[in-house]
């Protein structure tokens, strides 16, 4: 299940950045590309969650 922490945030991160972004409000900029580097962040370390081939086909 943590393989897939990676699309998860990713996806989430679009997310905030589209309906961020169109929303008016004061310091919307730095909250929406503040949350959505946050999650980038969480995406990056829920990579090494991702099987890798090279290592199953050794076992």
């Amino acid at each position: 299940m943590k393989r897939y922490l990676t699309v998860f945030f990713i996806g989430l991160s679009a997310i905030i950045l589209v309906v961020g972004l169109r929303t008016n409000f004061q310091w919307n900029g730095i909250v929406s590309w503040g949350l959505s580097f946050i999650f980038l962040l969480f995406a990056a370390y829920f990579t090494k969650y991702i099987p890798n081939e090279k290592e199953r086909n050794k076992h």
